[in-house]
């Protein structure tokens, strides 16, 4: 798992004990691109700070296109009523006008009040005073998205913390299947964990096919491991299946070949260097890969020498390019995707 990615887990973990405790801050600020960890938080602390039978009257939830910070501090002076505490929640708070108001608030809370201001695939600016004064006074979430290439580490701990194994490869099938979004890749486990058979403890590439409705051998993972391999024939075979889908999307597809081939380049060029790398300088090389897949490189690199490598990343640009609409081409991504496939399998 990535640093930041662990640095968030272990945060939202400390989060939710001291919550589940008991223990509040008298701001959250919530915020950052993945959506999951900061509304994790927010649905706890929902949970936990206020008693159901006192709700009523000191737990207020509103929404930042509802309010100005100007009502939401009005709110947040309020006493609890016949209570130790009252809890304020802003929901989709990026939309909230004059939000560096609540600076104001947040040099002086009240220690009867706990304020979260939950912002949805948005950030405070840091430069800024209420950034400063909620860090300051409170507890700050900032929730970076993950790159795809950091997914199956992800993918690999989140099982991990219930208690399942899941393989390499259904993990990086997975991920495929669900993309960057951790609330996605939660409730397609969720669903995986309910079909499975009581006692199952490993998760293969054949659960995934049969609970989550994805095939792998039609997907860009076992594109790029025939590419790879230079396996042409089935290489086209996959790329005309993808590129005829419903939801495929040209600028994805070169995305997850470029990450391949960028690796191969690297991996390549360390080679290249003379003598067999440390497995410290295999791991750098090849950083993101679980060793499991370290075999498909060794084939790769044989297969697309540096000089090879640099033509295919080449492609891959050019492509990138046109897969966005560039010189206005008329033909269709699947189109594309199977040109680019022909032009690379030719290196």
């Amino acid at each position: 798992m990535a640093k930041s990615s662990v640095n968030i887990d272990a945060q939202c973990a400390k989060i939710l004990s001291d919550v589940q405790a008991g223990r509040f801050s008298p701001v959250y600020l919530l915020m950052g691109d993945e959506p999951y960890y900061p509304e994790k938080v927010c649905d706890a602390i929902l949970e936990h700070c206020i008693p159901e039978e006192e709700k009523d009257f000191n737990e207020t939830v509103c929404y930042g296109s509802e309010v100005t910070a100007a009502q939401v501090v009005t709110a947040a002076r309020r006493f609890p009523m016949m209570a130790e505490r009252q809890l304020v929640v802003v929901k989709e708070a990026q939309q909230m006008k004059g939000i560096e108001e609540l600076a104001f608030y947040c040099n002086e809370p009240l220690d009867s009040t706990v304020l979260v201001i939950l912002m949805h695939k948005a950030s405070a600016d840091k430069r800024k005073a209420f950034y400063k004064a909620a860090q300051k006074v409170g507890t700050v979430v900032d929730s970076p998205a993950l790159r795809d290439y950091q997914i199956p580490d992800w993918i690999h701990a989140y099982y991990a913390s219930r208690g399942l194994q899941i393989d390499p490869q259904a993990a990086v099938l997975l991920g495929e299947s669900a993309g960057t979004d951790l609330s996605t890749l939660v409730v397609e486990t969720d669903k995986l964990t309910k079909n499975l058979p009581e006692g199952t403890t490993r998760v293969s590439v054949a659960d995934i096919e049969r609970n989550v409705g994805i095939s792998r051998q039609f997907s860009i993972f076992e594109l790029t491991k025939e590419l790879s391999y230079k396996h042409g024939a089935q290489a086209l075979k996959i790329a005309a299946h993808l590129g005829n889908g419903a939801k495929f999307a040209m600028p994805m597809a070169v995305s997850a070949l470029f990450t391949h081939f960028s690796r191969i380049l690297k991996y390549g060029a360390l080679l290249a260097r003379g003598g067999y790398p440390s497995p410290e300088d295999k791991a750098r090389a090849l950083a993101g890969v679980n060793p499991y897949f370290y075999k498909e490189y060794d084939a790769a690199v044989r297969n697309y020498p540096v000089r090879k490598a640099m033509a295919a990343v080449s492609l891959l640009c050019e492509y990138d390019y046109l897969g966005k609409g560039g010189d206005g081409a008329l033909v269709t991504d699947g189109e594309l995707l199977v040109e680019l496939t022909a032009k690379i399998l030719n290196l």
